[in-house]
């Protein structure tokens, strides 16, 4: 049932989460990792042992805060001096400095030495994680693969999304906005009740970023959407933050210290927090229990579900401003509206749930898609159309997605000149004609804007191109600009001559150029070194875990038959005893030995103490 051979995936690359899933026997499986989980922490770790990504990563973050890497999502895509992103690097317990051309790049400690990662980088080690948890489930490489991106993400960001995806070797066959691909997810597995069109608002609160969305699905699988609101800066991290804030002023106001200095203190809090938040959506009061948190000061607190709904209560307060913004940008009114779908692990929250409920007048919101997986899934569907799919419950799916922010060109005096306005479905191809605003000049530049704000400079700068003119009086040159996005929503700029003909292009990405073809090559080297030094961990992972069992095995054995008649001779006991402390001097030293030495301590010890067991058995 496919036209092509090979395997394509679906990934929810999430700022705190991801998940992976591929199309099998007429349906979609998501792939547990190798820690039996179905979604995996975003999180890479840096130790002079080597490198951690997911849960590893994660549960060592208290221990390593400044080189462990979360929120990578929060800068992809992004400039340095990006106000938000200032804002985070405040909070990030890693450090971030300025890269070349604006870009951020994050500064860890490994192997004894400092090294830089963008977040391009980062987020293919996540890629690169799950491709593996997906090659080992069905068996055979996987090149192809759908990406997920909040529906807010600017055209930088998507793109910089594409070069992670293309650093972890994959073919991204298409960048997906997150609530369409629930959408899609919603669709396939309620297409056999929907009788006619129905509007569906999928919520869609995950860990960093909030999207919602407004789709009309017809009966024959058609998926349109109608209007995207969101904010790419709203999520989970930022209501456990605030409760990082309020405990630090605590902890300042009831033992006299500031612990905001403090990274290891904050990661642990941090950690704290986030449990923390999750039990409040199933009971009404927890504790927050952290022994030995600052100068030998043990911290323990009490927190309501009340006290967390005041201290996030702004951050609530916008979710529901965007489902406003979304139904004016549709032209509907809640009555018009048949389901509200949740998805993203944050709307888990009772508070949330309470404010959307109300909002719609006491209508029942639908679970019937899993909160957690439903954008992979939805992403996996897609993927195994785009690879060739024939089956009836994928090949009918048609899609119809929109632009999340109006782009345009600065034009004379500073304003914005919109060429394609938000919400207007892709793939488009807009154009419009300008004429030089001074006498003679010889270029006329165009600078790129997104957003919709009346002044350019108030909107996310995206590039730069300019086209030769004739010099002429002025309004006598003319030219033609073009700009067209593709399905990924990722855009391209030409400008025209119209005098001469004369044409000037781009693939319009972040202060132009934001990675170049050199860069880019360069990661794919690095990643590959990478992956070899991971295989060689695990090599000296497996056989130093081979060599703590076989010294366990043999005090149990030298315990065990020395309580029978077979007991052993003093002198067999002294050689043993001898043969386990050599070998345990290699596991016990603070550096991480090579897999030949640990190779040999274990031959050693078993050459050993082999035959002399043997011999009481």
């Amino acid at each position: 049932m496919y036209r092509k051979i090979g395997a394509a995936i679906g990934i929810d690359l999430g700022t705190t989460y991801s998940c992976v899933g591929v199309w099998q026997n007429d349906q979609v499986e998501i792939i547990s990792n190798d820690q039996g989980n179905r979604t995996m922490p975003s999180c890479v770790a840096f130790t002079n042992g080597g490198r951690l990504i997911g849960e590893g990563a994660k549960n060592q973050i208290t221990m390593n805060p400044t080189n462990t890497i979360y929120d990578a999502k929060r800068l992809i895509g992004r400039r340095f001096n990006d106000t938000k992103l200032q804002e985070d690097i405040k909070l990030w317990p890693f450090k971030v400095i300025k890269g070349t051309s604006d870009i951020p790049m994050i500064v860890v400690s490994h192997n004894g030495e400092d090294k830089e990662f963008s977040a391009e980088e980062i987020s293919s080690m996540v890629l690169i994680k799950l491709k593996e948890a997906a090659e080992k489930f069905i068996g055979k490489t996987v090149r192809d693969a759908v990406i997920t991106v909040p529906a807010y993400f600017d055209d930088s960001q998507r793109q910089a999304t594409k070069d992670a995806g293309h650093v972890a070797g994959l073919n991204v066959l298409q960048i997906i906005n997150e609530p369409t691909s629930s959408a899609i997810a919603y669709g396939l597995d309620m297409k056999n009740d929907i009788a006619r069109d129905i509007n569906v608002l999928i919520f869609d609160l995950g860990g960093g970023t909030f999207d919602v969305s407004l789709v009309t699905i017809d009966k024959k699988g058609t998926i349109t959407v109608k209007a995207v609101a969101g904010d790419t800066h709203l999520g989970g991290q930022d209501f456990d933050n605030a409760m990082v804030d309020y405990f630090v002023e605590q902890f300042k106001r009831k033992h006299k210290a500031d612990i905001s200095a403090n990274k290891k203190a904050l990661s642990r809090l941090r950690e704290a927090c986030e449990k923390a938040k999750r039990v409040l959506s199933s009971i009404i009061d927890t504790t927050i229990d952290i022994d030995n948190l600052h100068d030998g000061v043990d911290f323990s607190m009490r927190i309501s579900r009340a006290k967390f709904e005041k201290l996030n209560e702004d951050f609530f307060s916008n979710c529901i401003k965007m489902v406003e913004t979304c139904l004016a940008d549709a032209e509907m009114n809640k009555k018009q509206i048949d389901e509200v779908v949740l998805v993203g692990g944050s709307t888990r929250i009772p508070k949330v749930q309470q404010l959307l409920k109300d909002f719609f007048q006491g209508k029942e919101l639908s679970k019937k898609i899993h909160v957690d997986e439903a954008v992979a899934y939805g992403a996996t569907v897609l993927a195994a159309k785009l690879t060739g799919y024939t089956g009836k419950r994928v090949s009918n799916l048609v899609l119809i997605d929109v632009v999340p922010l109006s782009l345009g060109i600065e034009i004379y005096g500073g304003s914005l000149s919109v060429l394609i306005k938000r919400n207007s479905p892709i793939p488009i191809k807009k154009e419009g004609i300008y004429v030089n605003v001074q006498d003679y000049q010889d270029t006329l530049p165009f600078n790129v804007y997104q957003g919709e704000r009346s002044m350019a400079k108030d909107n996310n700068w995206l590039g730069k191109f300019d086209v030769a003119i004739p010099p002429l009086p002025k309004g006598l040159s003319k030219v033609n600009v073009i700009f067209d996005i593709d399905a990924n929503g990722i855009l391209n700029c030409s400008g025209v001559e119209l005098t001469t003909s004369l044409k000037k292009g781009i693939m319009v990405t972040n202060y132009k150029d934001r990675l170049s073809t050199r860069n880019i090559e360069k990661m794919l080297d690095d990643a590959h070194k990478y992956k070899l030094q991971d295989e060689e961990n695990m090599k000296k992972v497996f056989v130093r875990n081979a060599l703590e069992d076989y010294i366990y095995d043999v005090k149990s054995k030298i315990k065990k038959i020395g309580n029978t008649s077979k007991t052993f001779t003093k002198k067999e006991l002294e050689i043993m005893e001898i043969a386990i402390e050599k070998a345990s001097e290699i596991l016990n030293e603070s550096r991480l030995a090579g897999f030949d030495e640990y190779q040999k301590a274990l031959n050693q010890l078993e050459k050993v103490c082999l035959p002399i067991i043997a011999q009481h058995v």
